[in-house]
């Protein structure tokens, strides 16, 4: 029962994150990115309910646009990592052979490095910018599913109803589309959702570099960078987007272990 009260209020979190992604610009009180100098650095106020920043632009219209750019980032990155990782992992897991044995030594050379380390590299060889930084984070990220995924495969293509369906004549692309892709897919697919909190902070730790989400577009590790000047005389500029971003990927970490929980029957 704590289990399934858990899932159900991680879940209807994750349901207003996304209600404000989708309909933020409906929700934003003021333009996110029109300054106003006079209106600089104001405290909380009707017009501006969490005040404004040190351009006089509105903190909750550009906390609101974060979490667009947060989670439409995010969601851009799962669906490219599962796309590459799925082919990786179901052509060197079916295949096998040299061809197994050269795509996994390039993921054994890849998984040596550091992941931010290997982002920021990246990323800093490409620039700032939000193609960019989704390049950066996929390159990084995928290397994992795809070894999880070959071996998944591997373990599959001997099942008998495999081999049988081989027996048959039953084309390979036929074979993957019935009999492999719907069993490995939906593991993968809650896996990379479960580490949807780990990717949003990447891209805030990438752009409180300077090397993700560029102005005027508000982004909330962006917004925390912009604020270190004023750390001492608002502290609320720099503590809001961090409290936001810490219950954004406390909620997604809740939400997919807890999803993970209710799906595993060895945990009944």
């Amino acid at each position: 029962m704590r289990r399934k009260w858990v899932f159900y209020f991680s879940t209807f979190l994750v349901f207003i994150l996304f209600f404000v992604a989708i309909f933020g610009p409906w929700l934003m009180p003021n333009d996110p990115h029109a300054p106003n100098m006079v209106m600089k650095l104001q405290g909380f106020s009707s017009q501006y309910p969490l005040g404004t920043d040190h351009l006089g632009r509105c903190i909750l219209s550009r906390l609101i646009e974060g979490t667009r750019v947060s989670i439409f980032v995010a969601c851009i990155v799962l669906v490219a990592t599962l796309s590459i990782s799925m082919l990786v992992g179901l052509t060197a897991g079916y295949i096998g052979g040299w061809i197994d044995l050269v795509l996994m030594r390039i993921c054994d050379i890849l998984l040596a490095i550091p992941n931010f380390i290997f982002a920021l590299v990246i990323a800093g060889a490409l620039g700032a910018g939000m193609k960019n930084l989704v390049i950066a984070i996929v390159v990084v990220i995928w290397v994992g599913f795809a070894r999880v995924i070959r071996n998944m495969v591997m373990s599959l293509k001997e099942t008998n109803y495999v081999i049988y369906a081989k027996i048959c004549g039953v084309p390979t692309w036929k074979l993957m589309l019935r009999h492999i892709i719907p069993f490995v897919f939906p593991q993968m697919f809650l896996l990379k959702l479960i580490g949807l909190g780990t990717t949003i902070l990447m891209i805030s730790e990438l752009s409180f570099l300077g090397l993700g989400i560029t102005p005027p577009t508000a982004e909330w590790g962006m917004m925390i960078s912009e604020s270190k000047t004023y750390l001492m005389i608002k502290p609320e500029l720099m503590i809001i987007p961090g409290v936001m971003l810490s219950l954004t990927v406390l909620i997604f970490n809740t939400f997919g272990d807890s999803l993970r929980d209710m799906l595993d029957s060895k945990s009944v």
